[in-house]
């Protein structure tokens, strides 16, 4: 075992019981011993280095925050081995959560009340960080992101952006070897986004720290991400680089149409007239985008059989996209 997260064939169970509906069903469960067993993770193993910056990728429900709270030491597997910068975290929490940093979705750890400086200080204290490394960091982020106007400010009177950037800054304010990141940007508008991309993998080159980010927003996985894990009802997926799981859809590619008219109602149009082309078809307010497998329908027959039903303003064609890779992945799995 050499990466700073090992996990080796970890599964977690839960015994969750077989509810009856009505009044009569409720009293019966009082006294009901029928139970089912649900697998929220199943036979996960990886390994992860120090420094790495790691998407944690999954549909709602298929046991991500259920891995990440059995490598923060919040609950326990229920077979298979996990070790935490050399920490088993459900037997040694207090050491495992001095070395780790969280930041869990709108969760905040900030004091409400208090201007943010001073919940620093008090993570401070809480973590005892001495003088010097508190001092340095403190540098560290002002260099990094304008913080100056925030330092004084009370948390309660933060906007959604401005309370995600200050959780993020309290996570890696103990130094810590790894952080464990859940869906950090949602919510914020762009350029708020942009700005906790830029500091995240700011943080992860000046610190080396291990980032574990679980997103649904495939910016943050393009922006940050050297490798993605996918997993889906409890299994992995997929355990690789971005560029490696494209090369599976080597063969697909988009074809984005402005046809004149209504996008809308001409997307419906299209959705009727292609059903035969294997293809799949979104449609925003400028582009209807049309993803085809040019192993089972080429992109020209597809743009020719458009054309002969609708008048097209402008087209160009892309790469297939991370999100379209990922969302493919979650209907159909990797073989």
């Amino acid at each position: 075992m050499s990466g700073i997260i090992e996990i080796k064939n970890i599964s977690k169970e839960f015994k969750v019981l077989n509810r009856r509906e009505g009044l009569k069903g409720s009293i019966r469960d009082l006294f009901s011993r029928d139970y089912k067993i649900v697998k929220a993770v199943d036979n996960i193993s990886m390994s992860i280095p120090q420094g790495e910056i790691v998407g944690y990728l999954g549909p709602n429900g298929a046991g991500k925050s259920t891995t990440i709270k059995m490598m923060t030491g919040v609950l326990e597997p229920t077979s298979g081995e996990i070790l935490v910068n050399g920490n088993i975290p459900y037997k040694d929490r207090t050491k495992n959560a001095q070395e780790i940093g969280v930041v869990f979705g709108q969760r905040s750890q900030l004091w409400w009340a208090l201007p943010l400086i001073e919940s620093f200080r008090l993570l401070k204290d809480i973590y005892q960080i001495p003088d010097d490394n508190y001092n340095s960091m403190i540098s560290l982020y002002k260099s990094l992101v304008d913080i100056e106007d925030l330092l004084h400010k009370p948390v309660r009177q933060m906007s959604l952006g401005q309370r995600t950037l200050s959780d993020i800054l309290a996570a890696f304010l103990h130094n810590p070897k790894i952080v464990f990141l859940d869906e950090p940007t949602i919510g914020l508008d762009v350029s708020m986004k942009s700005k906790i991309r830029t500091l995240i993998h700011a943080l992860n080159k000046e610190k080396n720290t291990t980032v574990i980010l679980t997103t649904h927003d495939m910016g943050d996985v393009d922006a940050l991400c050297q490798r993605i894990v996918i997993i889906d009802k409890g299994k992995m997926l997929y355990d690789n680089d971005i560029e490696h799981l494209k090369g599976f859809f080597g063969s697909y590619r988009t074809l984005k149409v402005r046809p004149a008219g209504d996008i809308g109602k001409q997307a419906e149009e299209l959705e009727k007239e292609l059903k035969n082309l294997s293809v799949s078809i979104t449609a925003d307010d400028e582009w209807i985008s049309i993803l085809v497998n040019e192993e089972k329908s080429k992109v020209m027959e597809v743009l020719g059989t458009i054309q002969k039903t609708h008048d097209i303003r402008d087209m160009k064609l892309e790469e297939i996209s991370t999100e379209e890779v990922i969302k493919k992945i979650y209907e159909e799995g990797v073989e």
